[in-house]
């Protein structure tokens, strides 16, 4: 449980730096995502999540 809140309190230090350093480019991005297709958002969560289980999986195992 606690690698879960550290994990969430990290992703929203990386979010919170992106939007400092880059706030035009992550407006851009949000509009972006706003206006592509729903099938093209779902693929994206999908690919994200694999890559994401991937990562994990292998700190886990050599880290």
């Amino acid at each position: 449980m606690l690698d879960l809140i550290a994990a969430l309190g990290l992703a929203l230090a990386v979010e919170g730096i992106l939007f400092a350093a880059f706030p035009d480019g992550m407006r851009r991005a949000m509009y972006e995502a706003a206006h592509s297709p729903s099938d093209r958002m779902r693929l994206v969560g999908i690919i994200s999540a694999v890559v994401g289980l991937g990562v994990i999986w292998l700190v886990r195992q050599f880290g």
